[in-house]
């Protein structure tokens, strides 16, 4: 038992270890409460030795081996013990390449810079002035523009031409045609560009390992997740992950491949891995420079990672460095996409501060596509909704917007943009308040000089639709509830039907039904005579057996083309209009001219994860 004495410096010396002040408890799991450590600087670009090490750094002296370096195995790292492995290494920079004493005199500098200038949209002078300092010190992305084993296409911005790699060798894109076949020189050339920006790669599944492909990953589903070791100290964790599930969802939106957050199986079975760090970050065998420079770096079909130095904001920021439009770039770095310098592409080296309405590229869209493909499927309803509205003159315009309808969600076609709207799809109940919510069979829209109704038809039933109110009547002025009976309404029309639409030329509904259509005169409430009739007789094949025969999935008359036009699977047939008859009187009325795939009229119109469906 110790004396007083010693207990006495016993509590003494306890006082002394007891701390000032308590330390602070973290009141929120990510941190975001507690005020960030303060940010380390990245090295800026300032003279020749510098401009050297970045140019070598992003493959601008020469092309860098960049995959497959985000990790090293333990076993491959030379032991401090074995000190008879190691020697003394000539003089190199920080990044492994060898330069000259004198830079300015080397051929290969001289060069690269050159190369650098000219697709920054610089004076290709070769010589390192303010202008050319100023843009290698802009916010970039990590991943080096020129690697080992990857084509790098590149667009120069301010012209029509297109640059071959880095390399500046030109392909000019007039319009000249090809006597042979009549295709324009500018899209053999597009379509070559656009082949440089996807190089054949290889699949992500041992099943086929070896195997050369256009696309990246083997399966349609990508699964990722926002590593709990990586978490951001200056965004709460459910603002990471929507900004993350917000850039998958862009992907997604042009391309056929889904992507799922996926908390919950083991690693190995998660494709695409994401987190912050900074400095040496991750278990990652590159580091990152501070603040300024390099916001992040990527690796095919592999992780991303997101330098926590840099000031990264949520997309309803007007500050700092969109975490959103990073995240998108990054993305399109794993799923196989190198830099493209091109006005507008998100696939910029250089971060660009984010635009209102920013979304994906038709560089972007176009390249993605090249490596995975277009977006295919069929449809249960196409139409063209007409609605009114008064212009800056307080005049009454007619506008419409075109739909398409499968299942139980919807898209909006922006016709001008030959592309969806982004953030589509929707579900039909979210849009279109008191129709059935998926499973639409068609949409006719009744328009005459004495009638203007729209309906919409599944089973057995339809509904009326008001526009003025955006949703479906219960009971209409004429006294008539809803839904009603197809026989009700339309008497000796069979149910339920394939598709159907409005013909304004001689105002018949068309009725399809398996091989056979229906023609019903709205003005005498009755089928037309002579009707049912085969598809085949009333909308003959331009060129014999080019035809759906039967089971018709949307027909739809088109504004914007002012056509008529049958889809059926993946295909559509156009019907020879009259505009088409008086160019060639040979065409049969309400001909069918050969079929073609859906995705070459109407671009980008993918599905998305259900996940997906409701981001918050």
């Amino acid at each position: 038992m110790p004396t007083a004495p010693a207990l006495g410096a016993l509590l003494l010396l306890l006082g002394a270890l007891t701390p000032g002040h308590q330390e602070k408890l973290f009141h929120s799991r990510d941190h975001s409460d507690l005020q960030p450590s303060p940010q380390h600087q990245a090295e800026l670009v300032t003279d020749l030795q510098s401009a050297q090490q970045f140019l070598s750094k992003y493959g601008w002296t020469e092309p860098v081996k960049w995959e497959g370096t985000s990790s090293k195995n333990a076993a491959e790292l030379p032991r401090y013990g074995d000190a008879d492995l190691m020697q003394e290494g000539a003089s190199i920079s920080r990044y492994g390449q060898e330069f000259p004493l004198e830079p300015t005199q080397a051929p290969a500098f001289v060069e690269a810079l050159r190369k650098f200038q000219t697709l920054n949209g610089l004076p290709a002078t070769g010589k390192l002035d303010d202008s050319t300092i100023a843009a290698m010190n802009k916010p970039r992305c990590g991943v080096p523009d020129n690697q080992i084993g990857k084509e790098s296409a590149i667009v120069k911005s301010n012209s029509n031409n297109v640059t071959e790699k880095a390399s500046g060798k030109s392909l000019n894109t007039t319009t000249n045609q090809n006597p042979e076949n009549g295709t324009s020189t500018s899209k053999i050339r597009k379509k070559r560009f656009l082949q440089m920006l996807a190089a054949p790669v290889r699949y992500k599944d041992q099943a086929n390992q070896g195997s050369t492909v256009r696309g990246a990953f083997s399966k349609k589903l990508l699964k990722w997740r926002l590593i709990g070791e990586g978490y951001s100290s200056q965004l709460s964790i459910d603002e990471q992950r929507y900004v993350f599930k917000t850039a998958f969802r862009m992907w997604s939106e042009v391309m056929p491949l889904d992507f799922e957050e996926d908390l919950t199986s083991p690693m190995s079975l998660i494709d695409v891995k994401l987190g912050f760090g900074r400095g040496r970050h991750l278990g990652c065998t590159r580091s990152f420079d501070g603040s300024g420079q390099e916001f992040a770096h990527a690796w095919f079909l592999g992780d991303i990672h997101f330098d926590d130095d840099e000031h990264f904001t949520a997309p309803s920021s007007d500050s700092g460095i969109s975490l959103l439009k990073v995240a998108v770039h990054e993305i399109g770095h794993v799923l196989g996409l190198s830099h493209i310098y091109q006005t507008g592409s998100i696939m910029q080296p250089n971060y660009i501060p984010q635009e209102a309405g920013f979304e994906l590229d038709w560089t972007d869209r176009k390249a993605i596509q090249m490596l995975y493909g277009t977006c295919e499927g069929s449809f249960d309803a196409v139409f063209d909704w007409i609605w009114k509205e008064r212009n800056q003159y307080g005049e009454l315009v007619l506008r419409y917007n075109t739909y398409f309808f499968r299942n139980a969600w919807y898209w909006l076609y922006e016709n001008r943009k030959n592309r969806t709207r982004y953030g589509d799809p929707v579900t039909v109940s979210l849009g279109w308040h008191g129709i059935p919510a998926e499973g639409i069979d068609a949409f006719v829209h009744v328009w005459t000089w004495t009638e203007d109704a729209t309906y919409f038809f599944k089973g057995t039933q339809y509904w009326r639709y008001d526009s003025e109110n955006d949703q479906a009547y219960i009971k209409d002025a004429q006294g008539n509830q809803y839904p009603r009976l197809i026989s009700e309404g339309f008497p000796k029309i069979p149910s339920p039907i394939n598709t159907a639409f409005f013909d304004r030329r001689d105002q018949f509904i068309y009725f399809f039904k398996d091989a056979h259509v229906y023609a019903f005169d709205v003005k005498r409430n009755m089928v037309a005579n002579h009707y049912p009739k085969r598809i085949i007789d009333v909308f003959p094949a331009v060129v014999r057996n080019n035809h759906p025969f039967g089971n018709i999935d949307a027909a739809y008359y088109a504004y914007t083309h002012n056509s008529i036009f049958l889809f059926k699977g993946k295909e559509y047939w156009k019907v020879v209009s009259d505009k088409d008859r008086q160019q060639n009187p040979k065409l049969p009325r309400n001909g069918l001219f050969l079929k073609k795939n859906i995705s070459e009229q109407w671009t980008d119109i993918c599905n998305v994860h259900s996940s997906m469906l409701k981001m918050r």
